[in-house]
């Protein structure tokens, strides 16, 4: 699974969604080619290869068979 591949599959399973629109990455200061993409058992990770704005370095990550945003706690 690529970024990109996990951008296509998210926004064809969440049409309304705004993670990957083009307004929010730029407040957040992201781009597609600073994501990576990590295997995380029953999620995607997409880690930020680099800090953006402010220092932001936390992942996102995607359930595997909904495309859906989870929110995982940290410890």
């Amino acid at each position: 699974m690529s970024p990109s591949d996990l951008k296509y599959q998210y926004e064809q399973a969440n049409p309304s969604g705004h993670f990957f629109d083009r307004k929010t990455m730029s407040f957040f200061g992201d781009t597609m080619a600073n994501y990576g993409v990590r295997d995380a058992g029953d999620c995607w990770e997409l880690y930020r290869r680099r800090a953006v704005k402010h220092g932001l370095t936390k992942s996102a990550f995607f359930d595997k068979v909904t495309f859906r945003q989870v929110f995982r706690q940290t410890a």
